[in-house]
């Protein structure tokens, strides 16, 4: 679920963040691993723990460093300002969670999935006044990139899950069936040999019988084997090359992914099981009051 404030308080055009991206300055207090993906104790336990360690680094005469935020549908690209250098690139489906400080409009604050190591992150940031707005525009970019991949066939990732285990299934079955007829091969060619008569006999019966005196059945043999005319047993059956696979019935057998013209590679198919868990989990906005302590005053 996507818990919105309203969307009349979007402050940019879809256009705007599908085809180009809105830029914000703000100063990069850095960002913290946390236990959860979401929760404002979270997000307030990070801000209190950035904020002491920039504190200590300020009275060692370190700045807070100046970023700038690139929010588009693509993600929340954190750069250098001058250098324009990424330093961090978040994806709109890995972050869960966005809360901005409603006393003095300043601190805001996202939590985001690392794409390497798997860890909640929480990135802290001192917007000059524009931490609501920014979390909104966040909020919007999430919504977009939602519609965006749904659109795209995100939608279809939940039945080719489906599809690939019905798959699966008919491999298992095709393999079962190719046993069942090597067996039933077996079988006949045993009723064969035991049937020839010894060199030099007079055979009574023209055809390879089974007990109730019929011919047996094989859907890869000639419905009537006969006897050489030296009296030796018949070849054994012809097989169908290794590389044709086919059924029971003489049918290849049926694969439902050469069906659709959407599919993926494996790696593919891996982001979009990903991304589909992302924007399933969806992204929580909220305003809280990070001014609790006398450490939060201005950075």
């Amino acid at each position: 679920y996507i818990f919105l404030f309203s969307h009349k308080s979007w402050m940019h055009t879809p256009e705007a963040l599908a085809k180009h991206y809105i830029p914000y300055n703000a100063k990069f207090l850095g960002n913290t691993e946390v236990e959860a993906p979401k929760g404002t104790e979270v997000v307030k336990d990070a801000v209190r723990k950035l904020k002491f360690q920039r504190h200590i680094k300020k009275s060692e005469g370190q700045k807070t460093p100046k970023v700038e935020l690139q929010i588009s549908i693509y993600g929340v690209k954190i750069l250098d300002p001058k250098t324009k250098d990424v330093q961090h690139n978040c994806q709109l489906h890995r972050i869960s969670f966005c809360a901005d400080d409603k006393t003095d409009k300043r601190i805001f604050t996202f939590i985001c999935k690392d794409s390497e190591s798997n860890k909640h992150l929480c990135y802290v940031f001192d917007s000059e006044k524009c931490a609501e707005e920014i979390t909104l525009t966040i909020g919007q970019a999430f919504d977009l990139a939602y519609k965006k991949f749904l659109e795209s066939g995100g939608k279809d990732v939940e039945t080719r899950k489906q599809i690939g285990t019905l798959q699966k299934r008919i491999q298992e079955l095709e393999t079962e069936n190719s046993e069942l007829k090597q067996q039933l091969q077996d079988l006949e060619e045993q009723l064969m040999i035991a049937h020839v008569p010894p060199a030099g006999s007079i055979s009574m019966k023209p055809q390879s019988t089974d007990v109730f005196d019929m011919v047996p059945f094989s859907p890869v043999t000639p419905l009537v084997p006969t006897l050489a005319s030296n009296g030796c047993p018949p070849p054994p059956p012809t097989t169908l090359p290794p590389d044709i696979r086919k059924d029971l019935f003489g049918a290849e057998p049926f694969d439902p992914f050469t069906c659709g013209a959407a599919d993926f590679p494996p790696d593919i198919q891996s982001k979009l099981d990903e991304m589909q868990e992302g924007f399933k989990m969806g992204l929580t906005l909220e305003g809280t009051v990070f001014s609790l302590d006398p450490l939060d005053s201005r950075c």
